[in-house]
């Protein structure tokens, strides 16, 4: 039987980082093959995984929750099949529903896969903006799982941390919780946190009894008013108020959330970037940017690599690509001025 680890968290919690963590220090004498579900067109962490020489499925066809079910599980049995791993790796999509993912791998076939990890990272300094405005996906992947691992605790202080821990135990009060900054703990001490068994088959009976939007349980159909947060220090969100009214109990992360991607043979100095990524990570006139990253070139020769995740980016050098590739994720994008911002043509 194939062992599967489910990575789930919201876009740039910090899932890749964790898997790089893991496959160098924490899983030994396995053969892996991770699986990844991009959100977008684009698929983008494929370059970043490379180097730890992993075999990467990058499906970019569509959101995990409309997709999941029924190429995932293909992919799942092409996987048993043509590589025969030791175990597999699912990295879904940071706008998936952790229930959707866990479902799709039961679904695929119960005899040939056993779901051992399924673990969830929280940013701790955005996990109560993102509770509040997107509830209805990350609430679900804070719900199902069963190590829940919060991300840069070591860039916050102790009160912050312990209300997100509040948050996430209102959500889920059963789940092994890490608060340790990764960099002291070792894959090994991971690994072993990720081993606390919960009931999945119960969890995921009850789901039709959550609100897909608050995350609580409730009985009868009802409204739901939700209003963004201000500012708050270095986060930045729009300020708008809406009413939602729901009667099936299930969303579509393509209804909420759209993606920009493009290839790209254009050359940046750091610079450029750097004045890129300071407006969509702090201003609103680009829509509610939730995560950017990509890989170019620069002027001077050498390749940058760079993450966003709002009020905060890192550019980095990297590895030379084939082509170049910039993606961005979010709420109400204007993509034809993203597209102004990074001059694409």
């Amino acid at each position: 039987m194939i062992k599967v680890d489910i990575f789930s968290g919201f876009l740039g919690a910090g899932k890749t980082t964790l898997i790089k963590k893991l496959l160098q220090d924490g899983y030994q004498g396995e053969k892996i093959v991770l699986i990844e579900n991009e959100f977008g067109e684009i698929g983008i962490d494929g370059g970043f995984l490379k180097e730890a020489g992993i075999e990467i499925t990058e499906m970019n066809s569509g959101c995990i929750c409309c997709s999941l079910v029924g190429d995932f599980g293909e992919a799942l049995k092409k996987v048993k099949e043509e590589l025969q791993p030791d175990r597999i790796l699912i990295e879904p999509s940071g706008v998936g529903k952790l229930s959707d993912v866990i479902k799709a791998v039961e679904n695929a076939d119960s005899e040939a896969f056993e779901i051992c990890g399924v673990v969830t990272v929280v940013d701790a300094g955005k996990c109560r903006i993102y509770m509040k405005n997107f509830g209805e996906f990350f609430n679900n992947q804070v719900q199902y799982a069963k190590t829940i691992l919060l991300s840069r605790t070591q860039n916050l202080s102790e009160e912050k941390v312990e209300k997100c821990v509040q948050l996430v135990r209102e959500q889920n009060e059963e789940a092994e919780l890490v608060t340790t900054s990764w960099s002291e703990l070792s894959g090994a001490q991971i690994l072993a946190a990720m081993d606390k068994k919960l009931d999945l088959a119960k969890a995921l009976l009850e789901e039709e009894e959550i609100c897909p939007v608050c995350g609580h349980h409730h009985e009868h159909e009802h409204e739901h008013e939700h209003e963004h947060e201000h500012h708050d220090e270095h986060h930045h969100e729009h300020e708008h108020h809406h009413e939602h009214h729901h009667e099936h109990g299930h969303h579509h992360a393509d209804d909420v959330f759209t993606s920009w991607g493009v290839e790209t043979t254009k050359k940046f100095t750091k610079e450029q970037l750097e004045a890129i990524l300071e407006r969509l990570a702090n201003t609103e006139e680009y829509g509610t940017i939730l995560r950017s990253k990509g890989m170019v070139a620069s002027t001077g020769g050498e390749w940058l690599h760079f993450d966003l995740t709002p009020g905060e980016y890192e550019i980095r050098k990297g590895g030379a690509e084939t082509i170049g590739r910039l993606c961005v994720i979010g709420s109400k994008l204007q993509e034809e001025a993203i597209r102004q911002l990074f001059a694409i043509s």
